[in-house]
């Protein structure tokens, strides 16, 4: 099945897949009009993807907040789902808030200590999806 939805509108079994197994997001970012794409864990909820980064993401999201960024399920090789978003990028810069949304994310995958916590909050606003189960 292959579908798409846009502003916001995300379906609840495109909820489920995001809050369900877990799965390593791929970043899409843009500088310089060349895109970058890099790995890393995410925390779906409410429309709104959070994830925690820095370095070149960061920048790149900076210089311009719009993103994308992916999910898949697969199994031995063979894709079970996916899910592409593409959204508005917000950075939050509140040491509290920043705290907070690494532990959640550090303990949706398992890490029971603060590991990454010099990376910066970051909420990607839905804008549109687009997502297959196969």
């Amino acid at each position: 099945m292959n579908r798409s939805r846009t502003r916001g509108d995300v379906p609840s079994e495109v909820e489920e897949l995001l809050t369900g197994e877990l799965v390593v997001a791929h970043l899409a970012t843009c500088a310089d009009n060349r895109p970058h794409s890099a790995p890393l864990w995410y925390r779906y909820e409410d429309g709104v993807v959070e994830i925690l980064t820095t370095g070149v993401k960061l920048a790149n999201i900076r210089k311009n907040p719009n993103v994308s960024i992916s999910m898949e399920q697969d199994h031995d090789g063979i894709p079970e789902w996916m899910v592409t978003i593409r959204g508005t990028a917000t950075i939050i810069e509140d040491e509290d808030e920043i705290r907070k949304a690494n532990t959640r994310i550090n303990r949706k995958y398992g890490v029971e200590d603060d590991a990454w916590s010099e990376n910066v909050l970051v909420h990607i606003d839905v804008g549109s999806v687009a997502y297959r189960t196969y």
